[in-house]
């Protein structure tokens, strides 16, 4: 007895859960959630290419898919065309395919190896080599599993989230659960609560930039500075939350509030000579420049800092967010970019003409 082919879903029920099953904070998430992503999931599923029955599809079935074969859901014409397809020439005269064939690349590297396969929603067939032209991609079982359209909302959801335990690294939905609290704190309408470094709290608006602020004064600073002290925290309007003026005066600086100031400014008193950290928090716009660093480099010049104890930083909520991809070339040389979803990492924008480096070993200090 032929053993009955998986079931279809619509396009559009993939494309839905998608998002439920690689939430904001996933690596690679425009990748996973993508229509590119959402159709290779359908042609995987149409050609019953489960990891276990040993179907594979290749990138051009993806590709040479159309509108009318999607709607041809009967076995019989599933296994007709999943069969013809693979034949060498099948696809010379395919009317108004899903894309040209210049999309292989997307389809096999950004939207299957890159992004797939490492979260162990695609298994790759052993054995066949990367030039040949072999069908060599299947579901993972549990990952097709997810596409069951006869699942209640609320199994769904169960079933994503054991299905995200079972397949994403910790590191991974340590970061999904990041940026999830902080989606939700920035949905709410109460004020925000920050907890200062001298452990006193101070009330913010709601809003995704003073999400960012707290993790700055909460996270940042107890991963990355030795004695950490709050001189200013402001927000929208640069409204004035917090500010240490004994403090700052004790090492110098003058906070003149009619200047443009950035939304943090932090301390780090240890060791004797402390070192200053200018803080961008970005959730729409407002980036470290290098106009922005120019003019935050004179007001603690002003006050008497060396350079060498100036520090800059633009926190983002998360690496994969838009808002990032579309900043990051605005970001001054000489500054540090922190991200809240990753709290314990750092990227160290270094530049050569600033400190003085001369070959690569000395970049890697």
């Amino acid at each position: 007895m032929t053993e009955k082919l998986h079931s279809v879903p619509k396009l559009k029920t993939i494309s839905d859960r998608l998002p439920l099953i690689f939430p904001e904070g996933t690596k690679n998430r425009r990748y996973l959630t993508g229509d590119l992503c959402a159709k290779v999931i359908f042609v995987m599923l149409y050609a019953d290419a489960i990891y276990g029955k040993d179907k594979w599809i290749r990138p051009s079935q993806v590709y040479n898919m159309t509108d009318t074969q999607s709607q041809k859901l009967a076995d019989e014409e599933r296994i007709e065309w999943t069969e013809k397809s693979v034949r060498p020439g099948s696809f010379k005269n395919v009317t108004d395919p899903w894309y040209a064939n210049n999309t292989r690349e997307g389809i096999r590297d950004d939207v299957i190896r890159k992004s797939l396969i490492p979260v162990g929603a695609v298994r790759i067939r052993e054995g066949v080599p990367t030039t040949s032209s072999k069908p060599r991609y299947a579901l993972a079982p549990g990952f097709a599993a997810l596409f069951d359209e006869k699942l209640t909302k609320a199994t769904l959801l169960q079933e994503i989230e054991n299905w995200q335990k079972d397949n994403l690294t910790p590191e991974a939905l340590a970061k999904i659960e990041i940026v999830r609290k902080g989606a939700a704190l920035t949905k709410k309408s109460d004020n925000i609560i920050v907890r200062l470094p001298n452990d006193e709290a101070r009330k913010m608006s709601p809003g995704p930039s003073s999400v960012i602020c707290k993790h700055v004064i909460e996270n940042f600073t107890k991963n990355f500075l030795v004695r950490p002290a709050l001189l200013l925290l402001s927000e929208s309007g640069r409204k004035i939350v917090a500010r240490d003026e004994d403090l700052a005066a004790a090492i110098g600086l003058k906070i003149d509030i009619g200047k443009d100031l950035p939304d943090i400014i932090l301390a780090d008193l240890e060791p004797d000579v402390p070192i200053l950290i200018f803080v961008e928090a970005v959730a729409t716009d407002g980036p470290v420049t290098e106009e922005r660093k120019q003019a935050l480099t004179a007001i603690a010049t002003e006050a008497g800092f060396h350079k060498e104890n100036i520090v800059f930083l633009t926190a983002f909520q998360d690496k994969d967010s838009s808002v990032y991809r579309r900043l990051s070339s605005n970001i001054a040389w000489g500054t540090l970019v922190w991200f809240a979803s990753e709290p314990e990492n750092l990227v160290i924008m270094k530049s050569k003409k600033s400190i003085n480096i001369s070959n690569l070993r000395e970049y890697l200090r």
